[in-house]
């Protein structure tokens, strides 16, 4: 049976994937898939960067505003929505386009990963509650060095299922994974580091201009989000919910989101570059013209 056909496009935050998706999209008569564990909420729109229906350019979108903050949703609900996703392109006749930053995502959708199987603990879970991030990052880095080396080590949500895993198993297990299931064309952008981190920096100016802080305090009193719920909605938010709280000086606010957001950028290309398949590029222009002049995604090109 010929395996299903599958782009991939990772790299780091503000690298610039979600313009390349909507180009090979147009040039490959394609759809694209969100692999973004925080673009699926509804409301997090500045601080995820989430892409317009204008810059859309008519491409259809899957796996955006999938889900309300106000309940997580785990990566099994995810691969769920991207399978549908994908069923939906062979019925439409285009071409899945996976396009985001969360590594586990495209493992769980692209190798079919299997989980640890471990039930949640909830004595465990209510001693850790009352721990911060910091505290709970320690505690992690004693259980499992290698998990922490990519975990979102201020996200405590996380935090406490790494630690609850790695409590019952003796560490968090590699996952199990199976052969593709797809044919899957794997296309890497990674500016310099130097470019990247004036990119970072250009992007949250803007998300600050365009009302981050108020989007964040919105968040807050319209859904009743808890502090510690805005917490685990990644880097962005959680500075803005310190300064929000009076725990952070206004002049220290850029710097801070600056500072957070790239050393999230830094653990993504840890994950991202266990990649092998990869065909990485310095940015997205680079990767779109290698597309259209050499067939790197052959079994779909014209």
């Amino acid at each position: 049976m010929k395996k299903q056909q599958l782009i991939v496009i990772l790299g780091p935050t503000a690298s610039g994937k979600s313009g390349l998706a909507v180009s090979l999209a147009q040039h490959l008569h394609g759809e694209v898939i969100s692999a973004d564990s925080r673009q699926i909420y509804r409301g997090l729109d500045i601080g995820t960067e989430k892409i317009s229906t204008a810059d859309m350019q008519g491409i259809p979108h899957h796996c955006i505003d999938i889900a309300s903050p106000c309940r997580s949703f785990s990566v099994e609900q995810w691969r769920q929505h991207a399978q549908s996703a994908i069923s939906q392109c062979t019925t439409h006749g285009t071409v899945p386009i996976l396009a985001g930053g969360t590594g586990l995502y495209i493992d769980a959708l692209v190798y079919n990963m299997e989980f640890p199987k471990v039930e949640p603990n909830a004595t465990l879970r209510r001693s850790l509650g009352k721990l911060d991030a910091p505290a709970l990052f320690s505690r992690l880095q004693t259980l499992d060095p290698e998990r922490a080396k990519t975990i979102e080590h201020e996200n405590p949500r996380r935090l406490i299922r790494a630690i609850e895993i790695a409590t019952a198993l003796g560490k968090v297990p590699a996952m199990s994974q199976h052969k593709s299931q797809y044919n899957v064309s794997w296309i890497g952008v990674n500016p310099p580091f130097s470019e990247l981190e004036q990119r970072i920096a250009a992007r949250l100016d803007q998300a600050l201009e365009n009302g981050l802080v108020a989007e964040t305090n919105k968040l807050r009193e319209e859904l009743d989000l808890s502090w510690r719920r805005i917490d685990e909605l990644g880097m962005e938010y959680r500075v803005c919910a310190a300064f929000l709280q009076g725990e952070l000086p206004k002049d220290e606010l850029r710097t801070t989101l600056i500072r957070e957001v790239r050393r999230y950028a830094k653990r993504q290309l840890t994950w991202l570059k266990r990649y092998k398949e990869v065909v990485w590029y310095e940015n997205a222009e680079e990767a779109l013209t290698q597309a259209r002049n050499t067939s790197i995604v052959p079994a779909v090109l014209p």
